[in-house]
């Protein structure tokens, strides 16, 4: 969880740096993913008092959220 909020607090400042017409703004865009594992995370912590298989079963959901490749990232970075 402190791995997905750090995160989240390094990207902000880096946008808020080079401002919000910048690379990395235009690939993140709303950045759902970014946002969501940090509240799974405090959710998994929370459940896992009344049922461990509910936390393990969503760290394995940010887990896969986190496999599936952003197609908005390449298409910003990768485009000519």
């Amino acid at each position: 969880m402190f791995a997905a909020i750090a995160y989240y607090i390094l990207q902000t400042l880096i946008i808020k740096i080079q401002g919000k017409d910048s690379v990395l703004a235009k690939a993140i865009g709303k950045d759902l993913k970014g946002k969501l594992s940090p509240i799974l995370y405090l959710t998994a912590i929370l459940s896992v008092f009344l049922n461990p298989l509910i936390a393990q079963t969503i760290y394995v959901v940010v887990a896969l959220l986190w496999i599936v490749p952003d197609k908005k990232i390449e298409k910003v970075l990768f485009e000519d």
